[in-house]
């Protein structure tokens, strides 16, 4: 029972000790010269002689040339070549200062510059709230580091995680590039930056839009998503997602690809794309097409990979594996196809060459035109660079052309190699030449059959219209003649190497794919939107003590949360202080007229210079505590 009692004394006796220990440590101070004014009421009046006047108070230091000190109130406003240090690695500057040892809230203007180990920052104004560790401007600041210069209206520092939050007209400029966002959240130690909202990254030689991203100032690299494109001189790359190195100018795109090319009006999509800016190249796959325009009319090429190189008036487009071409009177399959925009010239290859027999068939380049289906090792198809349209074409090799009869069976001609002419898009006369073979189903003006036509001969003419052969001309050493059809065996009423592919035909865009599953698209690593903080200003009731203090020079609205602050259109800083640099001036000069007056061995005031003009030589005083130390 004794010990119950003795401890409830020892805790009755203890607990005043323990409220005033939870209060707010008095700020320490020492100056030169230290007057008592009427004009300030409960203040010192704190001036520089020699040695500049000192605070120090919860890890802050602060040097300045004159002070109000409210030492009951634990308050002190700060004039001339002010200077603030909270540990090794934050040092500010600024010709005015404000500084509260209860809330340990801070407030600094005229030429303010706080300066981090890889940052800068300058405003006209700074906020600096200790106990969160941040630091806000609202009318405008800058921020220095080694991979640009940010500014902005806006802008929140926190510093445990080193990081610039800027909001409202801001810019990052580099000597390569120039940044325009909404939003742009900076991490000083690493030079990552995040983008939110519109923005975009202007070079010489590009332009990158998102509406989310990220930027590596240092590295020189990016990752974009959301709407987000690359725009080049003659070439914009669109896709879900965009990666983008500008040490290499590389850059790359995934899933639901464009790349636009805005002089030879191509466009060319799939799920995947590498760009090579230097090599004025494009790699592309998965589902990859490339659409260019012909007379009005789109040529569609669709491969497992896409390869588009070279200058714009000297464009090569490769298409390999599988490939397929796709037009509204034309369509084709190949191996692979080589297209070359400044000549006209277009290959379809044939890269698997293998025997020919009436079992094992040669998968040989293919050709629809209209009802015609032409084979052979090679294609060419020439096109008028000027007109775009059709001009010729050329089978190379083991060319083969079949017509399906209107009726019954095929018309075929086979040949060495073939020569195709177009009008106005369209097959009108085919020549074939060496060691030709005809089998053709010959009738008369009503469609009546009259018999099947088997010839050989040295070259053919076939001549169409409306897309049907209407005449075959033979020349030298012309063999064959006329059987009807019921004294013309079945077995032998296709030539050696026929091969109908006419369920091959692409009839719409959509055959492109036909037979073909979907690809796997990779899940795009999204960039999250950025955190909400709370308030920079916390939500103060009445009654509730000031931020500064009664004495402080703002008032109480400026230290409120305002909602326009935060809008991006918001053009014109907030004023926070009439005239404040004009007004501090005024009262610093004011506050050494006082001072000199009240000592008469201070003949003349000392000179109130700005913080970059000073140099950084100053001490700490001794003080009783770091005597003690």
């Amino acid at each position: 029972m004794k010990k119950i009692i003795l401890f409830l004394v020892f805790a009755i006796l203890s607990f005043p000790s323990l409220i005033q220990a939870q209060e707010a440590k008095e700020i320490d101070y020492s100056a030169d010269r230290n007057i008592q004014d009427q004009k300030y009421p409960g203040a010192f009046v704190l001036s520089k002689v020699e040695n500049q006047v000192y605070f120090k108070h919860e890890g802050i230091k602060v040097w300045c040339d004159l002070a109000i000190h409210y030492k009951e109130e634990n308050f002190f406003r700060a004039f001339g070549n002010v200077r603030m240090q909270q540990g090794d690695t934050v040092k500010l500057n600024s010709n005015y200062a404000e500084y509260n040892g209860n809330s340990q809230f801070a407030f600094a203007s005229g030429d303010v510059v706080m300066k981090r180990p890889q940052t800068t920052l300058e405003s006209d104004s700074l906020f600096f709230d200790r106990l969160k560790q941040q630091a806000y401007y609202r009318s405008g600041g800058k921020v220095i580091d080694t991979g640009g210069v940010i500014t902005s209206n806006i802008g929140r520092y926190y510093m445990e995680q080193d990081k610039y939050s800027f909001v409202s007209d801001v810019v990052l400029t580099n000597p390569e590039y120039i940044i325009n966002s909404e939003q742009l959240d900076f991490y000083g130690e690493t030079g990552h930056a995040y983008l939110y909202g519109p923005s975009t990254i202007e070079s010489e030689t590009s332009t990158v839009y998102c509406e989310r991203g990220f930027y590596d100032t240092r590295g020189d690299t990016g990752y974009f998503v959301k709407n987000s494109r690359i725009d080049y001189n003659n070439r914009t790359v669109k896709g879900d997602s965009l990666y983008f190195n500008r040490n290499t100018n590389f850059a790359s795109a995934t899933n639901n690809i464009r790349v636009i090319d805005t002089i030879n009006k191509s466009v060319v999509t799939g799920h995947y794309a590498e760009v090579f800016r230097d090599k004025d190249s494009v790699f592309i796959t998965k589902r990859a097409v490339a659409a260019s325009v012909q007379d009005k009319d789109s040529l569609f090429i669709h491969g497992d990979t896409i390869m588009i190189t070279g200058k714009p008036d000297k464009r090569i487009i490769r298409g390999f594996y599988d490939v397929r071409l796709f037009k509204s009177d034309m369509s084709g399959k190949s191996d692979s196809v080589h297209i070359n925009q400044e000549t006209g010239l277009t290959k379809m290859i044939n890269i698997t060459k293998g025997p020919i027999s009436s079992v094992d068939k040669r998968r040989s380049p293919v050709l629809w035109s209209g009802l015609s289906q032409m084979t052979g090792d090679t294609i060419h198809l020439q096109s008028n660079t000027k007109t775009e349209q059709l001009d010729s074409m050329r089978v190379f090799n083991n060319a083969f052309l079949i017509q399906k009869d209107t009726i019954e069976g095929y018309n075929q001609v086979k040949g060495m190699d073939l020569v195709g002419l177009f009008e106005d898009n369209e097959l009108y006369q085919v020549d074939i030449n060496k060691n030709t073979e005809t089998l053709y189903y010959s009738r008369n003006s009503e469609q009546e059959l009259i018999g099947i036509n088997k010839t050989l001969s040295s070259s053919i003419k076939i001549l169409f219209e409306e897309q049907e052969i209407q005449e075959i001309y033979y020349y030298q050493n012309v063999d064959g003649n006329l059987t009807p059809e019921e004294d013309f065996p079945v077995n032998v009423r296709q030539l050696l190497g026929f091969n109908w592919r006419g369920d091959e035909r692409l009839l719409t865009k959509e055959d492109l794919f036909k037979g073909k599953p979907e690809p796997d698209l990779v899940k795009i690593q999204g960039i999250s939107l950025p955190e909400e903080s709370e308030e920079f200003f916390d939500e103060r009731e009445e009654g509730d003590d000031l931020l500064l203090n009664d004495k402080s020079r703002l008032k109480p609205e400026d230290l409120q949360n305002r909602a326009k602050d935060s809008i991006p259109q918001l053009k014109e800083p907030p004023n926070l202080l009439d005239a404040v640099d004009d007004d501090t001036k005024t009262e610093a000069e004011d506050l050494q007229e006082r001072v000199k007056d009240s000592i008469p061995q201070l003949k003349k005031p000392q000179p109130l210079i700005k913080a970059e003009e000073q140099k950084d030589d100053r001490v700490e005083p001794e003080t009783k505590e770091n005597k003690d130390e």
